[in-house]
């Protein structure tokens, strides 16, 4: 499924351009064009769901991919090994939750920071 409106679809389909971090027949991974952390990227099913209260049994093979996937890819970006590096992980679900762009979306935020302990 594809929502020809959705600017994440559209990112995937390659109609907008990104900084590509990681793809599959499944999961688009690309960093965030406003970074919160040094490294910031979010993590996209292919499929267009819209959020995390419209996930079905279904998909939980996909979303336990991407869970396994998210520390590769967040020590291959530049955030330390645990236990002493680490990241964050945010998905924003629907307008009270915060959630700007209404496709399933993971961001995994981290990296060295220059005022953090360690």
């Amino acid at each position: 499924m594809h929502d020809p409106n959705c600017i994440f679809c559209k990112i995937i389909a390659g109609q907008i351009p990104s900084k590509r971090v990681y793809e599959d027949e499944e999961i688009f991974v690309f960093h965030d064009i406003h970074p919160w952390a040094p490294v910031h990227f979010l993590m996209v099913p292919k499929l267009h769901i819209p959020s995390m209260a419209q996930l079905l049994p279904s998909h939980e093979a996909l979303l336990g991919r991407m869970m396994v996937l998210a520390p590769k890819l967040a020590v291959e970006q530049g955030c330390g090994p645990y236990p002493e590096g680490g990241f964050r992980m945010v998905c924003n679900t629907g307008a009270q939750g915060g959630q700007e762009v209404h496709h399933l979306h993971i961001h995994v935020m981290g990296g060295p920071r220059p005022w953090a302990k360690g």
